[in-house]
């Protein structure tokens, strides 16, 4: 399982590809909030997203055992991370995608040097195919987030922000397969255990909230919400332990609310990002948050917005 110990050794073995990303904030948000706020700007991360963390300490821990390829099956951010950091390193990748998948987010994958396969539109459709291209290819298949190295590499938010931002009483993260938000627990939590981490999930894509209240990992049917990141049918066997064990609450937020959140950030804060980094700061503008006069961290994910699907994100 991951720990304190595998994120500090993720935090250095990454050191040289990633950004460390800003903090913002905004008095605009803030007022409307009635807290203080602290934006953690994995949008501003290259590649556009957090999953380059994760991706960097998976994929360079495989060249340096000597594998001369890398398959991902991805909707998007974690193609295009592992896609850079094996450009980066000199190895071949190949990504498969989903036939859904955003248009910008393949084109960046495809600009990164990676092959691309289309296969299916949900992940149990597309890891089955990565993982047959990597024992064809006598390569190596890296998960999205069910995976240590992954999940140790997302956990650096967790130090980076702890470093950043002194006193918080909550950070809020957006869940799909728990690689982020177990990697963050796996820091936060063994460092200062008093700051509360909260998940926070796409009513339409609940499986998280489900497995928890199950006490069991709990699919759920292919799910179309607008936070097209975080489409997941279930947690990962890897990810949903640590969350048991530490997670100090998830909320659940309304597709009205996530597109109602991403205009405010894009008009209010001038921070274009994705849905499903808009949705984790929708709780503190709509949700039981609100006016909680609590200092919280934000982790924005991702910023991949394809700008001919925007009239879709908009309220109506």
């Amino acid at each position: 399982m991951v720990d304190l110990e595998s994120v500090k050794r993720a935090q250095m073995n990454i050191a040289d590809i990633i950004h460390r990303t800003p903090i913002l904030s905004s008095e605009q948000f803030d007022l409307a909030s009635g807290n203080k706020v602290y934006f953690k700007a994995e949008h501003l991360q290259k590649t556009g997203s957090f999953k380059i963390r994760g991706a960097a300490n998976a994929v360079k821990n495989a060249v340096r055992d000597g594998v001369a390829s890398i398959t991902a099956a991805s909707s998007g951010n974690h193609g295009q991370a592992v896609a850079y950091v094996a450009k980066q390193l000199g190895v071949q990748a190949v990504i498969v995608v989903p036939e859904t998948a955003s248009r910008v987010k393949v084109a960046a994958i495809e600009s990164y040097g990676a092959e691309v396969v289309y296969c299916g539109t949900t992940s149990a459709h597309r890891i089955p195919k990565a993982q047959q291209l990597a024992a064809e290819n006598n390569g190596v298949y890296i998960p999205p987030y069910d995976h240590e190295d992954i999940m140790s590499g997302q956990g650096t938010i967790g130090l980076e922000l702890l470093e950043q931002v002194e006193g918080l009483d909550v950070i809020l993260v957006p869940v799909g397969g728990g690689g982020l938000i177990s990697g963050i627990l796996a820091a936060v939590k063994n460092v200062n255990p008093g700051i509360k981490v909260i998940g926070v999930e796409p009513e339409e894509a609940n499986d998280t909230w489900l497995s928890l209240q199950n006490g069991r990992i709990t699919s759920i049917p292919e799910s179309f919400t607008i936070a097209d990141g975080l489409r997941t049918s279930q947690p990962g066997a890897m990810t949903f332990p640590v969350l048991q064990q530490y997670l100090d609450g998830l909320l659940l937020v309304s597709e009205a609310d996530i597109k109602k959140t991403f205009q405010f950030l894009a008009e209010r804060t001038k921070q274009l990002v994705e849905p499903s980094s808009a949705m984790a700061a929708a709780p503190l503008l709509f949700g039981e948050l609100k006016d909680a006069n609590l200092k919280a961290a934000v982790v924005l994910s991702g910023g991949n917005v394809d700008l001919k699907e925007l009239q879709a994100i908009l309220p109506e």
